[in-house]
């Protein structure tokens, strides 16, 4: 595997980022937790790769925390006119149930959370990345 799936300051590709973070927490992981990305690999990375690798271990972090049992944790990804949501759910306990922690990480980049229960049980954090300037300007 080349360095640049793997080193977040090389890594442009937000699906390679993503993966390339949770998989090592997986793998550490007490119990056995599916994943299922949905990610459109043309999608750069909206940040700060550093930072936003913080925040992903983060927030990975507490949902792993909640499926201690095991479980599903679903990454989705879309590109909005309002800048890239990173969503991710797990089959953890509700959001009034858990301790939602603002990772500094967020503030550093700009990015909004968001979160919500998830009607099939669980929680969902929504990651709101600011537009990126190129993109803004090209939109104007």
């Amino acid at each position: 595997m080349s360095n640049q799936w793997i080193d977040p300051s090389s890594c442009r590709s937000l699906a390679v980022l993503v993966e390339s973070v949770i998989a090592p927490l997986l793998i550490q992981h007490e119990s056995p937790v599916c994943l299922e990305l949905d990610i459109d690999t043309s999608l750069q990375v909206p940040a700060d790769a550093t930072k936003t690798v913080d925040l992903l271990k983060t927030l990975v972090g507490q949902s792993l925390s909640q499926m201690s049992d095991g479980g599903d944790l679903v990454v989705t990804a879309c590109d909005t006119p309002t800048g890239i949501e990173l969503e991710l759910a797990d089959t953890g306990c509700d959001v009034e149930e858990r301790e939602k922690r603002l990772p500094m990480a967020a503030a550093a980049i700009g990015a909004s959370l968001v979160w919500q229960n998830c009607p099939q049980g669980g929680a969902a954090v929504t990651i709101k990345f600011r537009p990126q300037e190129g993109v803004r300007r090209a939109a104007a």
